[in-house]
């Protein structure tokens, strides 16, 4: 009945004007009120008849239950890349911070060349379960699977499940792909301790409190397979995580969300290449236990909430690791077999602004912290670094569309002792199809 009610007080609503807005066009004489009444009288019965004829009909089936809903979003970004460097990125290493062998870290090869492109495929499964492949396109002719899962959507009290291979939801910028960067390449502390970025082999919990304050809680157990950890034949996990996200609005035109997140993995025979004592590369193994904290702050402004002419994005992460187990130092002559224990850390600071529409204007400081490192009885082989590398970036970006976007970008790379990198990059990122809204 309420239904009913709201539906003749809109049609009376509508008839009204309609009525006088007829006659007028018309030129027909105004009537009498009372025979004015009469004719509207005479359409509401005739709308609240046409209404009950509607409600005892069948209901149709809506296009969205068909094969329609169930089309997948197709997205392509494409990517490109011009790079001037003045030092020689090959066999580029961050000093005192050694990744797996095979992990790609730096800055890329010089001169022109593609960036990662990526294809994503994303659709409901049904009323019940998502899903998405994202597959990568490398510089160098390769292509991996950076994301394939399946979520749920239905399930109650604000919790959700993942599965698949997907990037873990640490940090801040970790989950996020790289076409949605403020900057041409990942901060440093990121190369260093999650070889850019973790994706596993995993399943996914995470629970959206009922609350006004967004508040999440999340956890997974995975394979171990990517870096800081190693792939082997086991069965059960290789790699935990825990993660808890809070935020909110602070008045119109302010809104923050700050995290804390922990990844533990256990490699196992993890290898990397290293300088030892005399100026040599060696091959170095490392077994053990790595455990990562991540602290992120995220704090963005828009003046009345309205970010389309000009608005701000402040950023910022805390990574701390701790590494503990056994190295083998130079694996391929005379190995030698002791105990290691690493404390080390780093953090960035950026912030992007838009100044008008289409333009935007970014700046990023970064620094690793060598902190702590014991190598016991190998200690006379492996020098311990003092030096913490650092770099400074600044970007300009001009984004004709939410699909089109033109970057070039400087830095000054300090990130290898007694080396200066000076950095230009030129970027363009094409977006086609369809593509769904990105995260906070």
């Amino acid at each position: 009945m309420l239904y009913r009610n709201l539906i003749t007080a809109m049609a009376f609503a509508v008839v009204m004007p309609a009525t006088a807005l007829a006659a007028t066009a018309e030129n027909v004489p105004r009537s009498p009120e009372t025979d004015t009444n009469k004719n509207n009288e005479q359409r509401l019965r005739a709308l609240e008849e046409r209404i009950k004829q509607l409600e005892s009909a069948p209901a149709a089936a809506s296009p969205a239950a068909g094969a329609n809903s169930f089309n997948p979003t197709i997205s392509l970004i494409l990517s490109g890349l011009y790079a001037n460097l003045s030092q020689d990125p090959a066999n580029y290493r961050i000093t005192g911070f050694p990744v797996a062998s095979g992990v790609d870290i730096g800055p890329g090869t010089r001169g022109f060349g593609l960036a990662e492109s990526e294809l994503g495929i994303y659709a409901n499964v049904d009323p019940y379960f998502y899903g998405g492949l994202n597959y990568a396109m490398h510089p160098d002719n390769t292509a991996s699977v950076e994301e394939a899962f399946v979520q749920t959507t239905a399930l109650s009290g604000g919790v959700s499940i993942k599965t698949g291979r997907f990037f873990s939801g640490i940090g801040y910028l970790n989950s996020q792909h790289a076409h949605t960067w403020d900057f041409v390449d990942a901060p440093l502390a990121y190369q260093a301790f999650l070889g850019t970025q973790f994706g596993d082999d995993a399943v996914q919990a995470r629970w959206l409190a009922p609350t006004d304050t967004f508040l999440e809680l999340g956890a997974e157990l995975g394979r171990g397979r990517p870096f800081p950890g190693s792939d082997r034949d086991k069965n059960g996990s290789g790699a935990g995580t825990v993660f808890a996200h809070v935020g909110g609005d602070t008045g119109v035109s302010s809104s923050w969300r700050a995290g804390l997140s922990l990844l533990d993995t256990s490699p196992q025979n993890h290898q990397f290449s290293d300088i030892n004592s005399s100026g040599g590369t060696v091959t170095n193994a490392f077994s053990g236990n790595s455990r990562l904290w991540i602290a992120d702050l995220v704090w963005k402004y828009a003046p009345n909430g309205n970010a389309v002419r000009t608005n701000f994005k402040l950023q910022a992460e805390y990574l701390r690791r701790h590494d503990s187990g056994d190295l083998t130092y130079d694996t391929g002559s005379t190995p030698v077999t002791a105990s290691y224990d690493a404390r080390q850390s780093g953090w960035y600071l950026q912030g992007v602004y838009q100044f008008m529409p289409y333009w935007r204007v970014g700046l990023r400081i970064e620094q690793l912290d060598h902190g702590t490192v014991d190598y016991s009885a190998n200690n006379a082989n492996l020098p311990r670094s003092h030096f913490n590398p650092s770099k400074d970036s600044m970007m300009v970006d001009y984004n004709l569309s939410e699909f089109s976007r033109l970057r070039v970008q400087v830095a000054q790379d300090k990130s290898r002792q007694g080396v200066t990198d000076n950095q230009a990059f030129v970027q363009y990122q094409m977006s086609i199809g369809a593509h769904g809204a990105h995260q906070f």
